[in-house]
């Protein structure tokens, strides 16, 4: 697989609408095509799997096209693991609010191993494949760096608002918190180039939260709401720390 560029046949708007639009249209579409799920968890899991795949399959051969492997953000060495060690402080942090505001019920729920690859190749690969990798390039090249990195962050949190399995509450205070964990992720993908290290960290923070410390059932919503403001909070001063100073800090 050839990590050079091919010579761009468009131009950046244009670029922009084709990212966005193709994987969105198959994410959408696909479902369709492969009909209802079969019932429970599982089903769910197969239908959601396929919509990701298409679109990210769609992402992976319009960058490579228009952009190459570094225009995707799939850089390894020192931007894999500055990615890794900026997204831990949202898993640490995330984690701490999770056991301050959401009671336990106990630990592993029997299909980590399952769980932990689902997460990690459709809920974090994929979707940071099309979002931070695809659409990020596009939109930094058509309206500057910043703008992808808000376009994008509040996308993630619509995709995750709708289709995550820890979206748990339809609430403003949800829809919010997926929002600015996306701007996150999106600005660690600037300053870093890279999203493979935020990949790992986005499917072992998911996995801890809600697989290894199993909450108690039925929900709260006080419970939740609390998480994701204070979640939130956390994230927003972590985005304050980050934010570039100058053009050198960025990693397009």
């Amino acid at each position: 697989m050839k990590s050079n560029a091919s010579p761009l046949p468009a131009t950046a708007a244009q670029r922009t609408a084709v990212a966005f639009f193709l994987p969105l249209l198959l994410l959408i579409l696909v479902p369709a095509f492969v009909g209802q799920p079969a019932a429970g968890l599982a089903g769910q899991r197969a239908l959601t799997a396929v919509a990701l795949t298409a679109a990210a399959v769609a992402s992976l051969f319009l960058g490579l096209r228009f952009y190459g492997l570094k225009g995707l953000a799939l850089r390894g060495h020192r931007a894999l693991y500055a990615g890794i060690g900026f997204a831990s402080l949202g898993w640490v942090a995330f984690l701490l609010v999770r056991l301050a505001t959401v009671r336990l019920e106990g630990f592993g729920s029997g299909q980590t191993g399952a769980t932990f690859l689902y997460l990690l190749l459709f809920e974090a690969f994929a979707v940071q494949l099309w979002l931070f990798g695809l659409l990020f390039r596009a939109l930094a090249d058509w309206r500057g760096a910043l703008t992808a990195v808000f376009v994008t962050g509040f996308l993630f949190g619509l995709v995750a608002f709708f289709l995550f399995e820890e979206s748990f509450l339809q609430q403003p205070s949800s829809l919010l918190y997926f929002a600015v964990w996306g701007i996150f992720y999106a600005l660690i993908r600037l300053r870093t180039g890279s999203i493979i290290g935020i990949v790992i960290i986005q499917a072992m923070q998911s996995l801890t939260a809600w697989d290894v410390l199993l909450p108690e059932l039925p929900w709260e919503v006080v419970w939740l709401n609390s998480l994701y403001l204070l979640s939130s909070l956390f994230y927003l001063i972590f985005i304050w720390r980050l934010w570039p100073q100058t053009v050198e800090d960025y990693r397009v």
